[in-house]
């Protein structure tokens, strides 16, 4: 199989926390106050974040169910692969999140998402917060037993609303001209996570977030030393915007990698 890196497209920008965030981290780990649901945290800094893993795999999981693609069992959960070689082909969603490397064919995955911290100004102001517990509060929850209506009080840590994580950053590569028209996956994976949550809770509120301040860059393959190009406008204020602009985005990544202009 031949296989040649045409370019690779950066995603910078932030992520606003609209309502309280609960990404869950290890509970043996964190237990102050009695918090039986603690968030995920860098063990050196103590600070709440957000994986790669987290928002990669809400955004496939969203996208997945938007376009009805079938579902198979793997690793103990339900997602979309592919049988076959045809069927890797046919499927943008299997080529910009990849499929398991025991199946044997396809490409690398297009898309890698990197962890996301908070942001220096989003730190201070927690910290100058004076919240439940450092950079996150503890909001209690009480389920009601509907028969004796015996009240049963439980603790969710959550990154407060107002939170910025960033920059956040997304990498996608682009190995055959296809990949410019399967952009489309990703920015579809993030329009469905902006009206739906991120980490857990969500049917009760938990996990609203927004994408802000987002900015292309292109490196080339011919020049990936170089410093990189920009694309569009120097920064797009909303997802919205940068959508708005999206045909364009892939016009001009089609005359740089492939034009030859």
């Amino acid at each position: 199989m031949h296989i040649k890196l045409h370019g690779r497209l950066f995603i910078s920008g932030e992520i606003v926390v609209k309502t309280g965030l609960h990404i869950g981290g290890s509970g043996g780990t964190f237990s102050i106050g009695g918090n039986d649901n603690p968030v995920v945290i860098n063990p050196i800094t103590r600070e709440p974040y957000i994986p790669g893993s987290s928002l990669r795999g809400k955004m496939r999981s969203l996208t997945e169910k938007a376009y009805g693609v079938p579902l198979v069992h793997h690793a103990n959960v339900r997602m979309h692969t592919c049988e076959n070689e045809a069927d890797y082909e046919r499927s943008p969603i299997a080529q910009v999140y990849g499929i398991p490397a025991a199946e044997g064919f396809g490409l690398p995955t297009r898309l890698i998402v990197r962890d996301v911290v908070l942001t220096e100004n989003a730190r201070k102001a927690l910290l100058e917060a004076k919240t439940d517990l450092p950079f996150t509060e503890v909001k209690t929850e009480v389920s009601i037993d509907r028969i004796t209506s015996q009240a049963n009080p439980r603790s969710l840590e959550r990154v407060p609303a107002g939170a910025v994580f960033g920059p956040m950053g997304l990498v996608y590569s682009v190995f055959t001209e296809q990949d410019i028209d399967s952009l489309k996956v990703l920015l579809d994976g993030m329009e469905l996570l902006e009206d739906d949550y991120l980490g857990g809770y969500g049917s009760r509120g938990s996990g609203k977030i927004v994408f802000q301040n987002l900015g292309l860059l292109l490196k080339r393959y011919g020049d990936f030393i170089q410093p990189v190009a920009v694309i569009g406008p120097e920064r797009f204020d909303t997802l919205a915007d940068l959508s708005a602009h999206f045909l364009d985005i892939q016009d001009t990544l089609r005359r740089w990698l492939f034009d030859g202009t």
